[in-house]
């Protein structure tokens, strides 16, 4: 997030961010499109420097001199250090006022010692008389300026942290509402909404407020806001919620919560909360980035010292200048990116999207897998699981070719499921006259002079119809729904329909614990359909009947436990837990508010390519921690050779050589990156 917001005062039909910004190191904002523009602007700028400045020292092919052209050099250079360094100078600000030197202190500390000891020779090989030509830096200035802007600009858009999660989130509810005045209806910006106002919601409209409905009945599907695939009856008495999906029917509500009060407005607060509590783990190539900035500063200043006492200030300066070039961090600040750049490649083609490259970094320290249920471990949807005869006077096909009759003309989920199923089996639907909903009950119709139904267990009991409770018990189990088909007082049959487990779910559950990470399963449901969906899967952990804020407080705890959390989800419930979790991990399938909230999305909606990231992401770490060596372990030999620790020998590291080492350690990053495979 860019900013912290408060959201109880917010009108959340109003909210606008942006997702163009990102908090870099040390505090500072940084741009998207500005960085964007400052690498092409630097580039242009840098193009004649490396064409008219000599590399190290040595003229190369491609470089041209000319009376004068020393000048152009130093101008370009000037606007380079400026411009082009500025975000780096801001950043390298915002790390030591927090006492915190990392990245950007080291790179401006690169950038100021070649731009400065560029000055110093530009004037010394200029105005004053000297026997000897004093080496400049300008074109390592203008190289190292270029690498970190691109180095920032790889990283920046592959980081793009969640802020548009509290966006979607308000998404969700209209901008307007329909307001009862009387016997008319107005439309009112809804922050004009308050509590005990009167509001209509008609046909297919998002419902804007929370409220209890005084007149009216329809279905309401929750599954945004739930995270549960069944669409709930909703009449008179009953209560609704915001950023839910109103059926059929027209119903009045009366308002219970203004906007900044509502269901929603909870969750976008506990989202901000859990982007802004998110543990800032310093990465690690800031804590390369601070160890090899304190070290060749400590370094360079004994080195001054040490040379200005035995030798003069010109040797000084020059094992000062030495050392803090090979400081100069190149490969560094495209270790990193370059590694993640390739990383994020592959995982796209293996069904993830990286939004959060830290996450790859946290992976290895998992040892708790949460999950949602309906939708991440299950398909999210009803589908029939059983069809089952009940009576010899009918086959299966004849049963469903009945029930489907009777749910033909229905919008409920269930029936558009039955219809649906009886498609695919190529089952035409009986014809049925006088269809009729019986209420709280299911349906009933007229075929040859009898009647049939379909109906819920609920009405079996009212009309003292047995069963034999065993035959369906097994349905019932697994969390089941079951409708009944009813003539003349007699069960003919039954439909069970339910959500099922992904097809990978209980492999993808072995492998976790073969990992030794401990999956547990979060959900909504009671406990005893919880239980036995668990014990199908493999999880021996789970919470049921959970609120979208006990969730939260569930990661909250394991976390505080000293674990190290992942979170897996697809609701607007889940994003709270998704923000607040180590890592969260997003179906692709989901809301946009859960995937907005991750760090992981897995656009395939299968669970077990988490799998695949958990791999890939040990590769990458490995790799990253390879490339950090190329870029920054060469120091350990080479700060102490330009020194000067071996000249009581006659050798000593020259800033020149020290410039061609730290351009190497460059090409091997880059190499060195492009070889991560899955």
């Amino acid at each position: 997030m860019d900013e912290k917001m408060d959201m109880k005062n917010m009108d959340h039909s109003k909210m606008d961010m942006s997702d163009d910004h990102m908090m870099m190191h040390g505090g500072h904002m940084m741009d998207m499109g500005d960085l964007k523009q400052k690498f092409w602007i630097s580039l242009v700028l840098a193009i004649p420097v490396f064409i008219l400045s000599p590399f190290m020292g040595l003229n190369l092919p491609f470089q041209v001199q000319f009376p004068g052209s020393d000048w152009i050099v130093l101008v370009l250079a000037t606007i380079l250090y400026f411009y082009g360094g500025k975000p780096f100078i801001s950043g390298a600000k915002g790390e030591l006022k927090s006492k915190q030197p990392a990245m950007m202190t080291l790179i401006t500390m690169g950038i100021s010692v070649a731009y400065i000891y560029s000055l110093y020779a530009f004037v010394m090989n200029n105005f004053v008389q000297s026997s000897s030509h004093i080496m400049d830096f300008f074109w390592e200035l203008a190289s190292l300026i270029v690498i970190m802007l691109l180095g920032h600009w790889i990283e920046m858009k592959s980081t793009m942290s969640a802020g548009n999660a509290l966006q979607k989130i308000a998404s969700l509810v209209p901008d307007k509402v329909h307001m009862v005045h009387g016997d008319e209806t107005m439309d009112h910006d809804i922050s004009m909404v308050k509590d005990n106002d009167l509001i209509e919601i008609r046909a297919g409209e998002s419902v804007p407020l929370d409220g209890q409905i005084v007149s009216g009945s329809t279905y309401v599907n929750e599954s945004l806001i739930t995270g549960e695939s069944k669409a709930v009856k909703k009449e008179q008495g009953s209560k609704v919620v915001g950023g839910s999906i109103n059926g059929e029917g027209t119903i009045r509500v009366k308002v219970e919560k203004a906007a900044n009060e509502g269901y929603l407005s909870q969750i976008s607060k506990l989202v901000s909360d859990a982007q802004n509590n998110r543990s800032k783990t310093q990465k690690l190539a800031d804590k390369v980035s601070s160890w090899l900035f304190y070290a060749a500063l400590s370094v360079g200043i004994i080195a001054f010292v040490y040379w200005l006492v035995v030798g003069d200030m010109n040797t000084a300066l020059n094992r000062l200048v030495a050392v803090l070039v090979i400081a100069c961090p190149h490969a560094l600040g495209l270790a990193i990116p370059l590694v993640m750049s390739r990383s994020t490649s592959i995982a796209a083609t293996n069904g993830l999207i990286i939004r959060d490259n830290q996450a790859m970094e946290n992976s290895r320290k998992i040892d708790y897998i949460a999950m949602d249920k309906t939708g991440t471990l299950t398909e999210g949807k009803f589908t029939v699981n059983g069809l089952n005869r009940l009576d010899e006077s009918i086959d299966n096909e004849k049963l469903l070719s009945l029930v489907t009759g009777l749910e033909n003309g229905s919008s409920h989920p269930i029936a558009q499921s039955i219809v649906q199923y009886a498609k695919d089996k190529k089952v035409k639907a009986t014809n049925f006259d006088d269809v009729q909903a019986i209420k709280g009950y299911g349906m009933s119709g007229q075929l040859d002079g009898q009647k049939y139904y379909l109906v819920n267990m609920k009405y079996l009991k009212k009309e003292n119809i047995s069963i034999d409770d065993q035959k369906v018990q097994t349905y019932l189990d697994k969390g089941n729904t079951i409708s009944y088909l009813v003539n003349d007082n007699h069960v003919l049959g039954f439909v069970a329909l339910g959500d099922r487990i992904k097809k990978n779910t209980i492999e993808f559950i072995k492998e976790l614990k073969a990992q030794n990470i401990t999956p547990i399963m979060l959900t909504g449901d009671n406990k005893n359909a919880a239980a036995t969906m668990a014990k199908q899967m493999g999880i021996d952990e789970f919470r049921a009947e959970l609120l979208p804020e006990d969730k939260n407080k569930v990661i909250q705890k394991l976390e505080n436990d000293g674990h190290h959390v992942m979170m897996v989800g697809d609701g607007i419930n889940d994003a709270p837990s998704l923000a607040a979790a180590t890592i969260g991990v997003a179906i692709g399938a989901g809301t946009d508010v859960a995937i907005d909230s991750a760090d992981v999305i897995l656009y395939n909606s299968d669970p077990s390519d988490i799998i695949k990231f958990l791999k890939l992401s040990r590769k990458t770490y490995r790799k990253t921690v390879e490339n950090l060596w190329w870029g920054a372990g060469y120091n350990i030999i080479a700060i102490p050779l330009a020194a000067g620790i071996l000249a009581g020998i006659g050798f000593v590291l020259s800033p020149a050589v020290g410039a061609v080492i730290m351009s190497l350690s460059t090409v091997v990053v880059a190499i060195n990156a492009l070889t991560l495979k899955m």
